[in-house]
């Protein structure tokens, strides 16, 4: 089967630039063309990426997230020499003219947007709410009050870490205004994920913020710059600045057309995955 990877203009670098590059399942990549655009596919087995064995992998998180990094290393590689659209993960066609075919089709689509995204770049911003710290004190009873006991102190100590966790959560709130108010001012998009949970989310807290900004590839420092001074003083809260990517959130609209191609999605778990290859 074919595996697809990304969208770009073709010239005549661009065969070259990817002579080492290889793909998911360790494949070499190569170009699929039509009407001035490329499409970077290569090969993988039928007995992984097929309709029945693909439903399963997919949830071998693992095994996900090493297609995950293959997919992110071939669009990054791409990504530093021309402008790039990202397919995503796992976008299957059962061979190499049924790519030409389906570039042909979009052909109008997938040049507009490369126009678009030419010159920016993707930053993602994380905001987490951070637990209270484990062994606080609980508020001190009024010395000599009938108050004082074993059980109450208990019950103090229950509701302090919960006005604590309130409390993150609000300042986590504030953060997630404040940050995308900051970047808002240089940002040209922007794309709301869905917070990551479980295997998919990274270091302390909970994520209550998961959002893509598409800005100019020469405004980064500022950016970082703005939404860490907008974080400034916000206590309980963890901010997660990466990039610059590839615009893999700003892509075109999905388009499946099951008489002339097999597009395979992972659905919102591998998405998140393959955002979480990109950030490691």
């Amino acid at each position: 089967m074919s595996y697809s990877y990304a969208v770009a203009r073709a010239d005549a670098s661009l065969e070259e630039s990817l002579s080492r590059t290889r793909g998911v399942a360790g494949g070499p990549v190569r170009l699929v063309r039509a009407q001035g655009l490329a499409v970077v596919v290569s090969s993988v087995p039928e007995s992984d990426f097929g309709e029945t064995a693909l439903k399963a992998r997919l949830e071998d998180l693992d095994w996900l997230e090493s297609v995950a990094r293959a997919h992110h290393a071939v669009v990054e590689t791409l990504f530093a020499h021309t402008a790039v659209l990202p397919l995503r993960l796992a976008t299957l066609h059962l061979d190499d003219n049924r790519v030409h075919d389906m570039l042909g089709r979009r052909a109008d689509e997938f040049a507009w947007l490369l126009d678009q995204l030419a010159g920016h770049v993707e930053w993602g911003v994380k905001v987490y709410a951070l637990p209270p710290a484990p062994g606080s004190p609980a508020p001190a009873a009024v010395p000599g009050s009938a108050d004082t006991s074993p059980g109450r102190d208990y019950l103090r100590s229950r509701q302090r870490q919960r006005r604590s966790g309130e409390d993150a959560w609000r300042a986590a709130q504030d953060a997630v205004l404040s940050i995308d108010a900051a970047a808002r001012g240089l940002a040209v998009d922007r794309v709301q994920h869905r917070p990551q949970e479980g295997e998919l989310a990274t270091g302390p807290g909970f994520n209550v913020s998961n959002n893509a900004y598409l800005l100019p590839r020469e405004s980064g420092e500022e950016f970082q710059a703005r939404l860490l001074g907008a974080a400034e003083g916000l206590h309980g809260i963890r901010v997660d600045i990466t990039g610059p990517w590839a615009p893999y959130s700003f892509t075109a609209s999905d388009e499946t057309d099951e008489a002339e191609e097999t597009h395979r999605e992972g659905g919102a778990e591998a998405e998140a995955t393959e955002r979480k290859a990109g950030t490691q």
